[in-house]
C-alpha cells in the first residue's frame, strides 16, 4: 500500500562502493505481421473484369510501402549492468569486464547508448555512489546507484528516504519541494523486500528502489527533468523495475 512520506530530520550514514560490468541484453524485435493481400474474383464477362487489375496492383503497392516496425517501437535494447558493491579500500582503479558477473551483488538494465560515469574512489568513499549511467543527450536523465555497509534491516520507509537525502543535496531538494510522494512496500520471488518510492518534484521524476542484502543496504535511482520523464516513461520505468540484487544472501 502507498503511503505518503513526510521529510524528518536526516541522519548520518557511510559507506564505499566499487565497479561493475556491463554486458549486452539481447533486444527482442517482435515478428513482422504476415501481410494479407486482397484476392478479387473477377468475372471474365461482368463490369468488374477491367477494375480487377489496377486495384491489385494498389493493394500490393500499399503492402511494399509499409514500414517495419523500429527496435524503439519494440520499448529500445537495454544492456545487464553487473555490480559488485565492494569497499572504497578494495577499489583498484575504473572499468570492469564481464568476470564481474561472477561476483556480482546487484544488477540493472541499462538503456542502449547511455554513457557510464566513472566515479572516483574519493566519492565512493563519501557518499557511497557505486555505478551511474545517463544519456549523452540529456545528462540529467539517467541512473545510478548507492549503498550503505553495516545495514542488516530496513528501517521505516520515511527515515530510510531522509537518511538517503543527507549524502544527496538534490534528492533534499527535491524532497523538500516534491509536489507529491509516495512509497510503498514490495517483495520479490524470494521474498526479500523492496521499498519503491515516486518523487514527483519541481521540474524532476525520481524512481527509488531500496532493499538490505548482505548486511548492505541498496539503493537505486532513476531521475530525468520532466520532459524526459514525459517523453521516456516507460522506459524509465522499466530500467526502475530491472534492479535487484543476485547472489547469496
Amino acid at each position: 500500500m502507498a503511503t505518503a512520506i513526510s521529510p524528518l530530520a536526516f541522519f548520518s550514514a557511510g559507506a564505499a562502493a566499487t565497479t561493475g560490468a556491463i554486458v549486452p541484453k539481447p533486444s527482442q524485435t517482435p515478428p513482422l505481421p504476415k501481410p494479407l493481400i486482397p484476392v478479387l474474383q473477377s468475372n471474365p464477362s461482368g463490369p468488374l473484369s477491367s477494375l480487377s487489375a489496377p486495384i491489385s496492383a494498389i493493394a500490393v503497392a500499399a503492402i511494399l510501402s509499409t514500414t517495419p516496425p523500429s527496435l524503439a517501437d519494440a520499448g529500445g535494447a537495454f544492456n545487464v549492468y553487473y555490480g559488485t558493491a565492494a569497499s572504497a579500500a578494495n577499489y583498484g582503479g575504473f572499468g570492469g569486464n564481464a568476470s564481474k558477473k561472477d561476483s556480482a551483488e546487484y544488477i540493472y538494465d541499462v538503456p542502449e547508448g547511455w554513457k557510464e560515469r566513472l566515479v572516483s574512489k574519493v566519492e565512493k568513499g563519501t557518499n557511497g555512489t557505486d555505478s551511474e549511467f545517463y544519456n549523452p543527450k540529456k545528462r540529467k536523465e539517467k541512473e545510478y546507484l548507492t549503498f550503505l555497509a553495516g545495514i542488516r534491516q530496513l528501517a521505516p520507509k520515511d527515515v530510510i528516504l531522509n537518511n538517503l537525502a543527507l549524502s544527496d543535496v538534490n534528492l533534499q531538494d527535491q524532497i523538500a519541494s516534491a509536489e507529491g510522494i509516495s512509497a510503498e512496500e514490495k517483495k520479490d520471488e524470494n521474498g526479500q523486500i523492496y521499498y519503491v518510492y515516486e518523487i514527483d518534484g519541481a521540474g524532476t521524476h525520481s524512481l527509488i528502489s531500496v532493499t538490505c542484502a548482505k548486511n548492505k543496504l541498496y539503493a537505486h535511482f532513476v531521475n530525468a527533468p520532466t520532459p524526459e520523464w514525459d517523453r521516456d516513461q516507460d522506459m524509465l520505468r522499466h530500467v526502475h523495475e530491472s534492479f535487484k540484487t543476485v547472489g547469496s544472501y
